[in-house]
């Protein structure tokens, strides 16, 4: 991993202000706007928002040519006829028999380096990783997540998670996989990792983190063993979860849920400051520690 310098404290107002932007709820004229009142003690704006975005460079932990992995983009057909699709493909360098396979989930704003790195991490774990682009129709993953986000914005969220249920039936059923497939799915891909457990039965897990929900009705369908990882200070995504639980709770459904307390949405995300180093690793230990007991054989 990258050695980064100790980061600068952020105002949780701030943080809050991104998580706003982030998902659409505020222009970034707005966004660099309220920022001003957290500019204090000679920080800028305009450096706050450095602080604040993302940064991918200083935050991989595996280098898309580390030798213990082979990787490539793949390609598949969409199921809604948007078009072709493709996906971030990671598995461990040399492997000679066939694993359990991981469909990586990305945020709101495409197949960014951050859920690239995330699918190199799973490989190395031992597993066969797949991250689709969701923007891959309409010419991939920009280089920003601004114009990211707003690309994404403009496919229908059905069509979206269709193309990701696409992208577990076509790990099931490369030859470098075992056919036990899971997936793990980061806010927007969250939410799609919760739909999934719905929609495909087979699927052997699914992690989501800090996503929304499914209809409470839906659970009845429920099949897939979950794990849930929500944010303490997460309020928007946390006000749906009760009703939810209570739903897992009447169907007994098979699942676990991790609370973190005082970290932010987006605790996972190294790239910003909202990320929580002891969650994140507790969290992902946790998640690991699920695929070897869903995944295995």
């Amino acid at each position: 991993m990258t050695d980064r310098p100790a980061p600068t404290p952020i105002a949780q107002g701030a943080l809050n202000l991104y998580d706003a932007y982030a998902h659409g709820q505020m222009s970034r004229r707005d966004f660099m706007d309220g920022l001003k009142r957290y500019a204090v003690g000679g920080l800028t704006v305009t450096a706050l928002a450095t602080l604040i975005l993302p940064d991918y460079a200083a935050a991989e932990q595996i280098t898309a040519d580390d030798p213990r992995l082979d990787t490539a983009m793949l390609d598949y057909a969409s199921p809604q006829g948007a078009g072709d699709m493709a996906g971030y493909f990671a598995r461990p360098s040399g492997a000679t028999t066939s694993l359990g396979g991981i469909v990586v989930i990305h945020e709101n704003r495409g197949l960014n380096p951050h859920i690239r790195d995330v699918a190199r991490r799973a490989a190395l774990a031992g597993y066969v990783a797949f991250a689709p682009d969701a923007l891959h129709p309409l010419g991939g993953y920009p280089g920003n997540d601004d114009d990211g986000r707003a690309l994404q914005a403009q496919r229908g969220r059905e069509s979206m998670v269709q193309d990701f249920q696409a992208a577990a039936e076509l790990l099931r059923d490369h030859p470098a996989c075992s056919g036990k497939v899971a997936c793990v799915g980061f806010c927007f891909g969250g939410s799609v990792a919760n739909l999934m457990a719905v929609r495909q039965p087979w699927l052997s897990g699914a992690v989501p983190y800090y996503g929304g929900w499914p209809a409470a009705d839906d659970v009845a369908q429920l099949e897939v063993p979950l794990q849930i990882h929500l944010a303490g200070l997460d309020d928007r995504v946390n006000a749906g979860w009760p009703d939810y639980q209570a739903a897992l709770d009447a169907n007994d459904a098979d699942y676990e849920a991790f609370f973190y307390e005082g970290a932010n949405h987006g605790f996972h995300n190294d790239t910003t400051p909202r990320f929580d180093p002891a969650a994140a690793e507790l969290a992902w230990s946790r998640t690991l520690g699920f695929f070897a007991a869903h995944l295995a054989g």
